[in-house]
């Protein structure tokens, strides 16, 4: 007889070049369903099969790409389950669609380690560098990137010396990187629509969108559960520094993203993430904002353009007193294909 503890690493026990699997997962219309309840996100293909098929020629529903990205990460999260919360993602690159029946593989990676500045009366803790690489049952890559959780150490006065840097995690890409993530052979001539609110405005280089339409956070452990996220600190109040279940970071990203939507309602695709940076704390019951700035849009062969958007999502929510304050929690830059 035996007792077993069944519990994630701590900073001191990981080691660079260490590599963690996950259950793999096969993407379903019920995972479909769940992702639109909880974020009623307006990305036309995923939400019209039939369209979908005029467009990709293939019969399959289109996944949600950042349902697909979700189901990934939470693929990750075995090496993250002491997380105080997630730094950063880098170099975030989506390099061909996700279907519904499409089953998702992903491998996860300890490029860097960083213990953080030693300080009386902190517990230590250090930051992990995690690349994931996520393919389908044909061996095909479908996506892959980066990022940084902040994990506690065991000994809460540890002293790893690990000081890695994170200069060489990428967070640009080639222009022929991301055309080499667009799907070739898409028609789309049958996303041409002139109705009131499908219709997508002129779009320049600087323009800013504010987004007037805010979500308030609900159902945040459920979207962990869903995507096989542990992260103690998503699920378990007595885990989390802030007294309260800290929000999934990907939960907000979901909220910004549908914004974002609401006024490029033509976009095809999420290719990728430049960066995106988690930089305030995000509970349930707070009101999201989004506004976002064209960066730049340039035309492909595939057609349509790719827009290279600056995205910044704030929280509000009332204070002590009760008078309602904001706080920026997302800075993302974020490159989507638009017809």
């Amino acid at each position: 007889m035996a007792t077993h503890l069944i519990d994630g690493p701590y900073f001191e026990e990981f080691f660079l070049g260490q590599t963690f699997v996950a259950p793999s997962i096969t993407v379903t219309e019920g995972h479909a369903a769940m992702y639109g309840a909880l974020f009623g996100d307006r990305m036309r293909l995923p939400l019209d099969r039939h369209l979908a098929q005029k467009v990709t020629g293939d019969a399959r529903g289109v996944c949600h790409p950042y349902l697909a990205m979700h189901l990934a990460a939470g693929q990750t999260t075995y090496a993250s389950q002491h997380v105080k919360g997630n730094l950063f993602y880098r170099g975030v690159l989506l390099r061909r669609p996700v279907f519904i029946g499409d089953s998702l593989y992903t491998t996860t990676r300890v490029i860097g380690l960083k213990q953080n500045a030693i300080k009386p009366g902190r517990a230590a803790t250090g930051m992990v560098v995690l690349e994931m690489t996520t393919v389908n049952q044909h061996d095909e890559v479908v996506l892959h990137f980066w990022r940084c959780p902040m994990i506690a150490c065991k000994d809460t006065e540890a002293n790893t010396g690990h000081n890695d840097s994170f200069d060489s995690i990428p967070n640009s890409f080639a222009l022929e990187e991301l055309l080499g993530a667009l799907p070739t052979g898409w028609n789309l001539a049958p996303l041409a629509c002139d109705i009131t609110g499908l219709k997508s405005p002129v779009v320049a280089k600087g323009d800013v969108f504010e987004i007037g339409p805010k979500d308030t956070v609900t159902c945040a452990p459920e979207l962990v559960r869903m995507s096989l996220n542990i992260a103690y600190t998503h699920t378990d109040a007595t885990r989390s520094y802030l007294g309260q279940r800290l929000v999934y970071g990907g939960h907000t990203i979901s909220f910004a993203l549908a914004q974002v939507q609401r006024a490029l309602p033509n976009v095809l695709h999420m290719v990728a993430w430049r960066h995106c940076n988690h930089v305030g704390p995000v509970l349930e019951g707070d009101i999201i904002s989004t506004r976002f700035t064209v960066v730049d849009c340039t035309a492909v062969p595939q057609g349509g353009a790719l827009l290279d958007l600056a995205v910044e999502a704030f929280a509000h929510r009332a204070d002590k007193e009760g008078a309602m304050k904001q706080e920026k929690v997302l800075d993302w830059g974020l490159v989507m294909w638009s017809a």
